[in-house]
């Protein structure tokens, strides 16, 4: 009789633990898309050789970056990114440049092998963003995203945090979007940057769906106070998963809306540490 209850215990936790190891296999990873980053990250590093900083990020596991390595120009630096098997998905441009110049810019990113022009800062006095500001970005942006887009480039506005301003039933943020030819403009989205501003990265990615193109992978030190003036000390930045954004609902969202490309940003003293963790803590990631 012993013999025989013996026997089923071991075939029952035999079977347990067959389900649990079937579980644990049946488990994808989350993150599935290229690694990506914005070259912004190793800012101090590419003024000391750009090759060597391109060495680093190729060995770190980048296949992708975003921007471009200052006083270089974009042939040399498409040509030491392509010897090093890294394409350069989407490039930056400042708003004035992009006004004044939407076909250089085009041209420009035609050179890198950009697909998306990305800006990153609408200009506004004081401290405060308002309507004002928003309706001439909204003209300017529908002006640049078309010459863009006739050189087969999309243009991107990369939201920062001070257009959450309330406007209406929503907030300029909504203003931007909803006003914006979507031939024309589509939006990149600051994780971080839209967290402090006061607006939700999920429900932003939910609502607007394929608006968003490209993404910034960032977190915020946990408990850090919060406003819309789109700045905060660079030292905030904490690898991914240490801080208070939640980085996993925000993966699904992205993925669902269809976010061609992802970059992670690290704009801290300690990227040389922190950005290995954030790689670290995206792969660990299962659904």
């Amino acid at each position: 009789m012993k013999k025989n209850i013996l026997f089923v215990l071991i075939m029952v936790c035999g079977t347990l633990l067959t389900i649990d190891t079937s579980a644990q296999k049946s488990k994808k990873p989350l993150y599935t898309a290229a690694f990506g980053v914005q070259t912004y990250t190793f800012r101090k590093s590419f003024p000391n050789g750009v090759a060597e900083t391109l060495d680093s990020i190729k060995a770190m596991g980048f296949t992708e970056v975003e921007g471009n390595a200052g006083k270089v120009s974009p042939e040399e630096f498409r040509k030491l990114c392509d010897e090093r098997g890294l394409s350069i998905p989407s490039t930056g441009a400042g708003y004035e440049e992009l006004v004044k110049d939407p076909q250089a810019v085009a041209d420009r990113a035609k050179i890198l092998g950009s697909k998306y022009v990305m800006t990153a800062w609408i200009p506004h006095k004081g401290g405060s963003f308002n309507f004002e500001n928003a309706k001439k970005a909204v003209e300017d942006f529908n002006a640049a995203g078309k010459v863009l887009k006739e050189n087969g480039i999309t243009f991107c506005y990369h939201i920062h945090g001070y257009e959450f301003w309330p406007h209406e039933k929503g907030t300029l943020m909504d203003y931007i979007i909803q006003n914006t030819n979507p031939e024309y403009v589509s939006f990149e989205l600051d994780v971080l940057w839209a967290h402090f501003g006061g607006g939700n990265p999920v429900a932003l990615l939910n609502k607007y769906g394929n608006r968003w193109k490209l993404i910034h992978l960032k977190d915020l030190r946990k408990g850090v106070p919060k406003d819309r003036t789109g700045g905060t000390s660079q030292e905030n930045d904490v690898a991914l998963g240490t801080g208070e954004i939640n980085i996993p609902a925000i993966l699904k969202a992205a993925k669902k809306a269809g976010v061609q490309h992802y970059f992670i940003e690290d704009e801290s003293s300690r990227v040389n540490t922190q950005v290995p963790q954030s790689i670290a803590y995206l792969k660990s990631l299962t659904e």
